[in-house]
């Protein structure tokens, strides 16, 4: 009997972990094909690369859609619905014929995709009580380090065998196996927490919430970090003569190490609680911002080995933080969870996009760049630990209560 409930609950892992790596997959997949559809489109290269933009536009508008909608539909239709349009617009792509079709296409299929990116937290949050869901955040938010590096070998290898159409015919199909494993697995939502519909709320109300807003802000601050030095890394490791293999194979250590990280979190919740282990992993993450800012600001010139390996620390103190956050973040909105998960993930992407465009902007001074982008990004990190702790009027009223 406790082997068949444990292999249902593995099953619902795999199955969450799915739904939060969509959008990553849908975003990582398809690189390996610009060539080939700037080739078969006859279009230019910044033509295709609007496909990636038109992509991002549309994930960050729709985290705010699926709030209001989980509330009118419930999770399951919601969710359902998103994995439809992503479908459909998924086989859009596959069937365009002009690069403004496709563009558009990418557009609603990221639309589609937040859907799962928002609702398999609402879904954690509401399923599970805390400890609970904290366990399930920590074993499914490491795998999402996978997509970005597992997504463009497949797209590869589809792309030698079937042509850039059969990455969106792929896709399509695996919006139709989410659908069905939804139908299956997400009962619709008064079976979760009885039938009394929550209260409606409005995303000022949520982020008039210190403890929630304050846990967002950690949770894009570092995130921002971790962008800031992915924008330019490969440009500095040719400034520094790497060549593109090398480039590559150094990603590999911040991938393994997020994911150990995050894994590595559960002995700390276990061993020290969610509150203790996350100001010491907040105090890994703050040496590891000082570590790069002297290696960067003060200390020019230097071999990119031991930037490599803080910044290979940074990462698996990001997987650490991440779950202990986004749980402690979503539980002060546990019965409208997919609103303020849509809140949150907007904040976050917001985050990392400014991040990832400031350093950007001067991109010529290479890893200085990256430690003025990090350095700030801690910074936020400090203050949004000091308003998570803070207690206003509204904080207080409601411990009373």
């Amino acid at each position: 009997m406790n082997s068949i409930i444990d292999v249902k609950y593995f099953l619902f892992l795999a199955y969450l972990a799915l739904l939060s790596m969509l959008g990553f997959i849908a975003t990582d997949m398809y690189l390996p094909a610009f060539k080939a559809i700037e080739t078969s489109f006859g279009a230019s290269s910044s033509h295709v690369a609007m496909s990636l933009t038109s992509f991002l536009a549309g994930l960050a508008l729709g985290q705010l859609l699926y709030g209001p909608l989980v509330q009118r539909m419930g999770k399951r239709g919601a969710l359902i619905l998103g994995l439809v349009i992503f479908g459909l617009a998924s086989f859009w792509l596959a069937s365009s014929e002009t690069m403004l079709s496709f563009n558009i296409a990418r557009f609603f299929q990221a639309l589609g995709a937040c859907s799962a990116g928002v609702i398999w937290q609402a879904i954690v949050i509401e399923k599970y009580d805390a400890e609970k869901a904290q366990g399930v955040f920590a074993n499914v938010m490491p795998l999402v380090a996978l997509s970005p590096a597992l997504a463009p070998i497949l797209g590869a290898f589809l792309l030698n065998i079937t042509g850039w159409e059969g990455i969106f015919f792929t896709l399509t199909g695996l919006a139709i196996a989410l659908i069905l494993l939804t139908l299956v697995l997400v009962p619709s939502d008064k079976h979760l927490k009885g039938t009394v519909k929550p209260k409606n709320i409005s995303y000022c109300s949520i982020l008039k919430n210190h403890r929630y807003l304050g846990n967002v802000l950690i949770f894009g601050a570092c995130s921002g970090a971790f962008f800031a030095y992915l924008t330019l890394w490969p440009i500095v490791m040719e400034q520094h003569g790497f060549a593109a293999t090398e480039i590559g194979l150094s990603f590999i250590p911040q991938t393994v190490m997020f994911i150990v990280g995050g894994y590595a979190s559960k002995i700390g919740i276990r061993k020290l609680g969610a509150e203790k282990a996350l100001k010491v992993l907040l105090t890994l993450f703050a040496v590891c911002v000082m570590g790069i800012a002297v290696c960067t600001l003060v200390f020019t010139g230097l071999s990119l080995y031991p930037l490599l390996i803080i910044f290979s620390v940074l990462a698996a103190a990001n997987g650490a933080i991440y779950p202990i956050v986004v749980n402690s973040a979503l539980q002060e909105f546990s019965d409208n969870a997919a609103k303020a998960a849509g809140l949150q993930n907007f904040i976050q992407i917001s985050i990392s996009f400014g991040a990832s465009s400031i350093v950007a902007m001067w991109a010529a001074k290479g890893e200085m760049a990256i430690g003025v982008g990090i350095s700030i990004c801690g910074l936020l990190v400090l203050a949004a630990y000091k308003l998570r702790s803070y207690k206003g009027k509204r904080d207080l009223a409601a411990v009373a209560s």
